[in-house]
């Protein structure tokens, strides 16, 4: 090897980029990260509150993650030796990325898909065949049956970030079915949606499907995410691919403490459902823009030659979102979180003084 190697490595690395976050903007209304502000902040401060008092931090979390791994089990109603967890979802996708697939095997997605997904993949050299959107932000089932003879992995993000589009349940299931390599179903949404698939990995032993704790119950900043799959490979991952000790003693109670109060979540979902419906039917009325449906916890909406401009509008009036730009033939797409009623009727109020 020769004695420039390390230096040829960093520079090959460097020109990847890596996952592009949201700008910072202080002190803004933040309907940028598709974060859950309907979940109270005084409900975190009661479950960390209630964390702390069980935990010792100079302790290792020995017996929490099997702790944890029950309380997941109860909430999903699966067996626990089909579930494991990890330091965000993103975090399960690396692992899973970096052990079963390669320069040599093929990964089918959508274009776009999860930003990091695609990233990790240009990381470790991993070809990718992406099937992109039509125009009114939707997949055709056909063309992924067809690229499935030619991939070895099959990924999608269910519901997609950033368009919220998803198959309907019965084509997403004829599809895996009639895949025969790995399938990794990414459900960091799918509370949101109308279905998920964790029950088909009774059936599906190359199935598998990754959650978090993140959106669905506001618990971003702790990096708790899980995964459902036949009990080999997750006593595989768990036992020799995973991190000895993969979450924080903190982040472990407090997952369990916001599990045993699952219905305060469900109780959020309900409302950002209702407040999805508003946003899409207010932007609608806009000829400014195109307004696509979603299944997730965002909004995503083409503003055409004026997004920069709205960008802009908003982010002066103290609201941030997300500027995506280019998705497919569509060159000014914008996405919103689905926050809670206050924070949306700022964002649709700004809107309406923009365009007015």
């Amino acid at each position: 090897m020769n004695e420039g190697w390390f230096e040829e490595k960093i520079e090959k690395i460097s020109s990847i980029g890596g996952y592009q976050k949201p700008e910072l903007i202080q002190d803004s209304v933040k309907l940028d990260s598709n974060e859950n502000y309907v979940i109270s902040k005084q409900f975190q401060n009661d479950i960390i509150s209630s964390a702390r008092k069980t935990s010792d931090i100079r302790e290792y979390p020995l017996g929490g993650v099997e702790r944890l791994i029950g309380m997941i089990s109860e909430f999903l109603k699966m067996p626990s030796s089909m579930i494991g967890i990890g330091n965000g979802s993103d975090q399960i996708l690396d692992l899973i990325l970096s052990n079963f697939a390669s320069e040599q095997t093929t990964i089918l997605t959508s274009k776009p898909t999860f930003g990091f997904f695609e990233e990790r993949c240009k990381l470790y050299g991993i070809p990718l065949i992406a099937i992109p959107f039509s125009n009114d932000m939707k997949l055709d089932i056909d063309d992924f049956l067809k690229q499935s003879k030619n991939a070895d992995i099959l990924y999608l993000d269910s519901p997609n970030n950033p368009t919220g589009f998803q198959f309907s349940k019965i084509e997403l299931q004829n599809l895996i079915k009639s895949f025969n390599g790995l399938v990794i179903i990414d459900e960091a949404y799918g509370e949101f949606s109308e279905y998920s698939l964790t029950r088909m990995v009774k059936t599906c032993k190359n199935l598998i499907v990754v959650q978090t704790l993140s959106k669905s119950f506001g618990l971003a900043g702790l990096r708790l995410g899980y995964f459902v799959a036949n009990t080999k490979f997750t006593d595989a991952f768990m036992n020799v691919i995973q991190y000895p000790y993969p979450v924080s003693t903190i982040t472990v109670e407090s997952g369990i403490q916001a599990l045993e109060k699952s219905n305060v979540m469900k109780d959020a979902i309900d409302v950002i459902k209702i407040e999805r419906k508003r946003i899409v039917e207010t932007l609608q009325k806009y000829d400014t823009f195109e307004v696509f449906d979603s299944k997730a916890n965002f909004v995503l909406f083409d503003a055409h030659g004026s997004y920069k401009r709205v960008y802009s509008a908003l982010v002066e009036q103290g609201i941030s979102i997300r500027k995506l730009g280019e998705i497919g033939d569509h060159k000014g797409c914008l996405r919103v979180t689905v926050g809670t009623k206050e924070m949306n009727s700022k964002f649709l109020l700004a809107i309406r003084d923009l365009l007015g």
